[in-house]
């Protein structure tokens, strides 16, 4: 075989022209791995929000809570099923939520709004959930029209400071504390009593009830009974599976983005490569002529071209991973089209994302040298030598 130090020592030949060709396969790395890591963050997001020793509650044939109706007596009567987990205080850990949604404008920019969720809970909420901590302030006292903000949203909006005031219902709201939820969807929320948001949003009816478990593997048992009574037509989620789906839509969207942003990229940079290899087998006709009289088979020529196309790619694929890093953990937001509200979420980069994008580069390398490679295999001696 052609030893790999000839193939470095011809790429150092050309500079130029192999640093243009890892810098344009780099570029296509990063925006590929940060176009996965958008959507990565934002399923993750939504799979963070639930819980598999939760189950969610809706209206028969709901698809999601914003369409979802459920009636006070509905609401009790659930709370009485014998799956249901008591805290140390004895009383049922359930929830019954209110959900709605409210326009708030963007900062310094009053013409664009946003959809935001305004949730209606109960002071058992802070059991039911999982990961939810307060992280400033203290939580909404009952019969008071206080809310508490998800972290998420902070510096997003305006008003949404400790001490700030909403104004949406025809009521004005005072925000008293900011939560953290483990990363979840929940932190893109603003959580007030449900007997405050009720009668301004919906009426007598919750939009979802949410309860603990008493031992994950009773879910099968819980839903069976709940949804064979007749006093409660309504669907039984496991948390952790409802909330996972809710990334269906916008996922594929953002998939897809990816998917075609870099493949037109993509083009760009095998044509780069195209173009190196091309002039590197041009200006190296002797010495593969040489190579081929000292006994070396074509299928070895192509290898080595082969292998110098990728050994560029590769570099530049590592190099593309590294300026792709920076994005991780930044904060950014999209439309959740099962719920048609704003979900602020953080870009994810994992290792197995990384090692994607560097493959994906690798790709790209083998695909543009292989038809220079495939040139110089075939090149005839006595034409090399002339």
């Amino acid at each position: 075989m052609i030893p790999i130090v000839y193939n470095a020592r011809s790429m150092m030949q050309r500079p130029v022209s192999s640093s243009f060709t890892a810098v344009g396969i780099a570029l296509v790395v990063a925006v590929f791995i940060a176009m996965l890591a958008l959507g990565q963050g934002f399923r993750a997001a939504l799979a963070r929000t639930g819980s598999d020793q939760n189950a969610v509650v809706l209206r028969k044939g709901a698809d999601s809570e914003l369409s979802s109706g459920i009636s006070r007596e509905t609401a009790r009567l659930l709370a009485s099923s014998p799956h249901i987990a008591t805290g140390a205080d004895g009383r049922p850990m359930v929830s019954p939520e209110v959900y709605a949604l409210i326009p708030l404008p963007r900062p310094r920019d009053t013409t664009s709004v946003a959809n935001v969720v305004v949730r209606g809970v109960s002071e058992q909420v802070w059991t039911v959930r999982h990961h939810l901590q307060v992280i400033a302030g203290n939580k909404p006292q009952s019969g008071r029209l206080e809310v508490c903000v998800g972290r998420k949203l902070l510096g997003r909006f305006e008003h949404l400071e400790i001490g700030g005031t909403l104004r949406f219902g025809g009521r004005d709201w005072n925000v008293v504390c900011h939560f953290s939820a483990g990363g979840s969807s929940f932190e893109s929320e603003i959580w007030a009593e449900n007997e405050q948001v009720m009668p301004v949003f919906r009426g007598e009816f919750f939009q979802s009830v949410t309860f603990r478990l008493t031992d994950p593997g009773v879910f099968d048992d819980a839903k069976r009974a709940i949804e064979s009574d007749p006093q409660t037509q309504v669907d039984v989620h496991r948390e952790s599976t409802f909330y996972a789906a809710q990334a269906g839509i916008a996922g594929a969207m953002l998939s897809a983005l990816a998917i075609a942003v870099t493949s037109i990229m993509a083009v760009g940079a095998i044509f780069g490569a195209v173009n190196t290899m091309y002039a590197a087998v041009g200006s190296r006709t002797p010495e593969i002529a040489v190579l081929l009289t000292l006994g070396f088979r074509p299928w070895q020529v192509m290898l080595s071209f082969l292998a110098e196309a990728v050994l560029i790619a590769t570099a530049g694929a590592i190099v593309g991973a590294l300026l792709a890093l920076p994005v991780n953990g930044l904060v950014t937001s999209t439309t959740n089209w099962s719920s048609f509200s704003e979900i602020a979420f953080s870009f994810r980069i994992t290792p197995l994302l990384l090692a994607i994008g560097i493959a994906f580069g690798v790709v790209m390398g083998v695909i543009g040298g292989f038809f220079p490679a495939w040139r110089a295999a075939r090149l005839q001696v006595v034409q090399a030598l002339r």
